[in-house]
C-alpha cells in the first residue's frame, strides 16, 4: 500500500516553539485519525522553522483533509499544496482510470493523484513546482478531454481562479479530442459495431450450413465482423501498448487472431463481438449513474428574473450578486440561496434536503437587513438554489452568489466523493496486483505444456489464451467503484451527502451512534412546560408578571418566556416594567409598578436577603430541575409567588427514529450533552436512548468518543458539525445534521444530512448496507467466476468463445447489480422516492417550467 508524506509548517498561535505541549496536543489529535500513520516533527537545518511532517495514505485520506483537520485543531498552513477537481471525457473503464491515475502519480510535482471512472479527476500537487500544462498534456495523451475545473485551491490562473472552497466551474478549452467512443454514427458507434459485428457473425455462421453458398461467402462476412468487432478493441490495445501497457484489450486481439491462425473464424469473431458488446453494455451503464449525479448540477436554471429600478430583467445566475433582489414565478425554480423579502408560498426542498413536503416560506421581517453573513437563519424565510416554488410569486433576496450556493457545494463535494476509494476497494486493488503477475506466469508456462503433453504449440497456445480471457478481473475492477458510484449518486438524492467510499461502508457495519443533544436530538430552543402558582395569584397574573419582567432581557431564557407566554395569554395586554437588573448566571431583578420582583434560580435567593425560600418550594424547584427543566422562581416583594420551568424539548421525531435505529440493529444510542446529567437522563428516559453522559466539554467528548470506539469498534458522532467537529473527527464516522446552507457542516462531517431531519438517519443506515450487501454479492461473483473459469480453461472444458461469454457477462451482471442502489427506497423513511422522480412528478402535475 502507498505511503505518502508532506510536510507543513507549525503556525500555532502564542506557540513559543515545537517543544510547547500545544504541539504535542496538536499531533495527538492528528495521530488518531484513520489514514494518518505517524505525525513527528522534522527541522532540516537549524534555522529552519519546524515542520509537522505526516506520514500519510493517499487513498484513505487528501492533503486537504489533512489541512483541514489541523486547521480544526488549531494550526495555521501555508498555502504551499494546490487542490483541484477536474472533470474529463472519455474514461473509458476503471482500468482505463487507474492507468490515467497512475501517470499522473509519476508527475514529482503531482503529490497525489485520484481519476474516478466516472470522468472526475482529483489532483493534489506543489503550487512552486507544477506548470498545469504537465498535467493536462497527460490527460491529452490518453484522449481526455477537460470539460470543467471544480472547487480549485490556487491552481494556475490558466486553469481557475483561487480556490475558496467554492464550485466555480470555470470551462476549459482544450485541443485534445473526446474519446467517449464516439465515432461516425455518434458517441453509441461502438454499439453499433457491435451490432453490426453480431450481425455478419450470425449471417455467416447461418450460410456455412448452406451447401449451395461458397466458403468465401461465410469467410468475407467473419473478416466483416473481425473489423466492426474488433476495431475498438484494437485502437485500445495499441494505444496500451505503444505505452508499454498490456491490458485485457490486447489479450483479446491476440486470442482473435490466434483463433484466425486456427482457421477458426467463427469463434474469433464471437469474441470479438462478445468483447465489444460487453464493453459498449457497462459503458451504457455506468452512464447511467454518472448521469444520477450529472442531474444535480443541471438543477440550478441558468438564468434569473431580478428587480432593478423597479424593472425587471433577466440575467445570468453568474452575473447575480449579494444583495440582488429576485422574482421567482410560481412554479419556476429559484435560481439563488436567499431570504424571501416578499411573499408566501409552499417550497419544495427535494432537489435539495430530500424532504417530500413541500415547506412554507414568509418574509424575513426586516428586508433591508445583510442576511449574508447570517449563521442562523429560519428555515420559513430561507431558500436555496434549485429548489422549486409553489403557486404564489416570491421575491428573494440573494445572500450567496452561484459558485458559492449549497447546490454548487453539494455538487463539487460529491464530485470529490467519486475519487475516495472505500476499504473494500482498496482490498481488490492490493489483490490485483499480486492476482495478474501470477496470471501471467502460469500464462507462459501454459504456452510450454505442448513440450509436457502430446499436443501441438497450437493448442497450447490456444490453451494459454483462454486462461488469460478467463483469469481478466475486469469485473472485479468494476466491481465496488460502480457501487459506491451508484450509492453516492442515491444518497445524494435523498438528501444525503456521503463523502467517498469509506463512510458509504462503515455506515453501515457501525453498532453504536453517539449524538450531540442541543439541536439534534431536541429542538434547541427552551420551550415554556410548566407553570405552577405558589399563592392565591392566578396562572394569568403570574405569566403577565414573568413576561413583563422578561421582557427586558435578551437571555435566550427570557425570550422563551416571552414569546411562549404572549402566546398562551393571546390578546391580554401586559404590564410594563423598569429598573431591570441582570444578576450573571442567577436571574434577574426589576420593577413592576410599585412592586420588586425577582426572577432566577435558587442561587439567586440565597445571596439576596434573608427571605430564604420554604423547603416545600425548594422541594418543587428540585422535582422541576429533576424531570430535565430549567426553573425560574419568582417573588414579588417579599413574597414567593411561583415558579415557571422552561425545557430544550425532544424532537417529535426523535423516540420513532430511535426506535427505528434501534429495529435495524443498532445495539447503543448515547447522547453527548454540556447539560447537567439530570438533564440528560430525563431527555434520555423520554426518547429511548440506552445511554446519557452529561456535563462534557467538547474536549470529553473526544475521550468519549474513543473510549465508546474502544467498546463498540464502530461509532458515528451525530451533531451540528460546528461545536462537535473535534467529536466527529474522532469517530469512525462523522455526521453533521441540517448541513444545507452551513458551510461548516457541509466540510467538518463524513455524511451530511441535508435537511435538519433526524428520521434521514435510518435511510441513510439502510443505502450504506445496501451498498455493503451489493459490494459483497459483486465480489463474489467476480472471484467466483475467475475461480471457475481458470480450471475449466486449463482442462479444456471451456474454449475463448465460452471465457468470453462468461468473462462480459460476470461483468454486465456486478454493473447491473450496484445500479440496482438507484433504486433504493427505504419506506420507512420520510423520503420514500429519488428528488429527481419528485421534480419530474411535480412537474408533471403542476406544470412546472424547468
Amino acid at each position: 500500500m502507498k505511503k505518502t508524506q508532506v510536510k507543513l509548517p507549525i503556525l500555532l498561535p502564542e506557540v513559543p516553539d515545537e517543544n510547547d505541549q500545544c504541539v504535542q496536543r496538536l499531533m495527538d489529535h492528528l495521530q488518531n485519525r484513520e489514514g494518518i500513520e505517524k505525525v513527528h516533527i522534522v527541522s532540516e537545518k537549524e534555522d529552519d522553522t519546524p515542520q509537522l511532517c505526516f506520514h500519510y495514505d493517499p487513498d484513505i485520506i487528501s492533503i486537504a483533509h489533512i489541512t483541514k483537520l489541523a486547521k480544526q485543531a488549531g494550526a495555521s498552513l501555508t498555502n504551499e499544496f494546490g487542490h483541484t477537481l477536474l472533470e474529463v471525457e472519455g474514461i473509458r473503464h476503471a482500468r482505463h482510470a487507474r492507468k490515467i491515475q497512475n501517470a499522473l502519480r509519476g508527475l514529482e510535482e503531482i503529490m497525489e493523484a485520484s481519476v474516478s471512472e466516472s470522468g472526475i479527476v482529483r489532483l493534489e500537487f506543489i503550487k512552486a513546482k507544477t506548470d498545469e500544462e504537465d498535467f493536462r498534456q497527460i490527460l491529452r495523451n490518453e484522449g481526455l478531454k477537460i470539460k470543467t475545473a471544480k472547487k480549485n485551491k490556487k491552481v494556475p490562473p490558466e486553469t481557475a481562479e483561487t480556490h475558496k472552497h467554492s464550485n466555480k466551474e470555470a470551462e476549459l478549452k482544450d485541443e485534445g479530442h473526446a474519446h467517449d467512443h464516439g465515432g461516425i454514427l455518434g458517441k453509441n458507434t461502438e454499439m453499433y459495431f457491435s451490432i453490426i459485428c453480431g450481425v455478419l457473425l450470425g449471417t455467416g455462421f447461418g450460410l456455412s450450413y448452406l451447401e449451395t453458398v461458397p466458403e468465401w461467402a461465410s469467410l468475407a462476412l467473419y473478416i466483416g465482423a473481425y473489423f466492426f468487432g474488433g476495431y475498438y478493441t484494437a485502437k485500445e490495445a495499441i494505444e496500451t501498448v505503444a505505452k508499454g501497457g498490456f491490458e485485457i484489450d490486447f489479450l483479446m486481439l491476440v486470442a482473435a487472431i490466434g483463433a484466425a491462425i486456427l482457421g477458426e473464424w467463427a469463434e474469433g469473431a464471437l469474441l470479438l463481438f462478445l468483447f465489444s458488446l460487453g464493453h459498449a453494455l457497462e459503458n451504457y451503464a455506468m452512464n447511467k449513474a454518472r448521469k444520477s449525479i450529472a442531474a444535480l448540477a443541471d438543477l440550478a436554471p441558468k438564468t434569473a428574473l431580478i428587480k432593478r429600478d423597479g424593472k425587471t430583467q433577466e440575467v445570468k445566475i453568474e452575473e447575480l450578486q449579494i444583495g440582488d433582489i429576485v422574482v421567482v414565478r410560481s412554479n419556476t425554480k429559484i435560481s439563488a440561496d436567499g431570504v424571501v423579502v416578499n411573499g408566501n408560498s409552499s417550497v419544495n426542498q427535494a432537489p435539495i434536503t430530500g424532504e417530500s413536503v413541500p415547506v412554507d416560506k414568509s418574509p424575513v421581517p426586516d428586508p433591508d437587513r445583510d442576511y449574508s453573513k447570517e449563521s442562523e437563519i429560519k428555515e420559513e424565510h430561507r431558500v436555496f438554489a434549485g429548489t422549486i416554488n409553489g403557486n404564489s410569486t416570491l421575491e428573494v433576496k440573494v445572500i450567496k452568489t452561484s459558485q458559492d450556493s449549497t447546490l454548487s457545494r453539494l455538487v463539487t463535494l460529491v464530485n470529490e466523493a467519486q475519487t475516495q476509494k472505500s476499504p473494500t476497494q482498496l482490498l481488490t486493488d492490493k489483490f490485483e496486483k499480486y492476482f495478474v503477475p501470477s496470471v501471467l506466469a502460469l500464462v507462459v508456462l501454459l504456452n510450454f505444456a505442448f513440450l509436457v503433453i502430446d499436443e501441438p504449440f497450437s493448442e497450447s497456445f490456444y490453451r494459454a489464451m483462454a486462461v488469460l480471457v478467463a483469469a481478466s478481473p475486469c469485473a472485479l475492477a468494476i466491481s465496488t467503484p460502480s457501487a459506491v458510484l451508484s450509492g453516492v449518486a442515491r444518497a445524494a438524492r435523498g438528501g444525503v451527502l456521503v463523502k467517498g467510499g469509506r463512510p458509504l461502508e462503515d455506515l453501515g457495519v457501525l453498532t453504536a451512534i453517539a449524538f450531540d443533544k442541543t439541536g439534534t436530538l431536541t429542538e434547541g430552543k427552551p420551550k415554556l412546560t410548566k407553570v405552577i402558582t405558589l399563592t392565591d395569584v392566578s396562572e394569568e397574573e403570574l405569566l403577565k408578571t414573568a413576561v413583563a419582567v422578561e421582557a427586558l432581557s435578551n437571555h435566550p431564557l427570557a425570550k422563551a418566556v416571552v414569546r411562549d407566554g404572549k402566546e398562551r395569554l393571546g390578546n391580554a395586554q401586559f404590564p410594563e416594567a423598569s429598573n431591570m437588573e441582570a444578576v450573571l448566571g442567577k436571574g434577574i431583578k426589576a420593577s413592576l409598578g410599585e412592586d420588586k420582583v425577582y426572577m432566577g434560580n435558587l442561587e439567586l435567593f440565597e445571596a439576596l436577603d434573608d427571605q430564604k425560600p420554604s423547603e416545600e418550594i425548594v422541594e418543587k424547584v428540585r422535582e422541576q430541575e429533576a424531570a430535565g427543566n430549567t426553573t425560574m422562581l419568582i417573588r414579588r416583594n417579599e413574597e414567593y409567588i411561583g415558579i415557571i420551568s422552561l425545557m430544550d424539548t425532544p424532537r417529535e421525531e426523535a423516540k420513532a427514529t430511535l426506535e427505528e435505529l434501534k429495529k435495524i440493529g443498532i445495539k447503543r444510542m448515547i447522547m453527548l450533552t454540556g447539560d447537567n446529567q439530570k438533564v440528560a437522563d430525563a431527555v434520555a428516559k423520554e426518547i429511548g436512548l440506552t445511554d446519557a453522559w452529561g456535563s462534557l466539554l467538547p474536549e470529553e467528548k473526544v475521550d468519549a468518543i474513543k473510549k465508546l470506539k474502544k467498546q463498540e469498534d464502530k461509532v458515528a458522532m451525530v451533531g451540528d458539525g460546528v461545536n462537535d467537529a473535534p467529536a466527529m473527527a474522532h469517530s469512525t464516522v462523522g455526521i453533521a445534521m441540517g448541513a444545507a446552507g452551513s458551510d461548516v457542516a457541509l466540510e467538518t462531517a463524513d455524511i451530511a444530512l441535508m435537511a435538519d431531519k433526524l428520521e434521514t438517519l435510518p435511510f441513510a443506515i439502510g443505502l450504506s448496507r445496501k451498498a455493503k450487501s451489493i459490494i459483497k454479492q459483486n465480489l463474489w461473483v467476480s472471484l467466483g467466476i475467475v475461480a471457475l473459469l481458470i480450471p475449466a480453461t486449463i482442462f479444456g472444458f471451456a474454449n475463448i468463445g465460452i471465457a468470453v461469454l462468461v468473462h462480459e457477462g460476470s461483468t454486465l451482471l456486478v454493473v447491473g447489480n450496484a445500479l440496482r442502489l438507484l433504486a433504493y427506497n427505504n419506506k420507512k423513511t420520510a423520503f420514500p422516492g429519488g428528488r429527481i422522480k419528485q421534480i419530474h412528478e411535480l412537474k408533471q402535475e403542476n406544470n412546472v417550467r424547468i
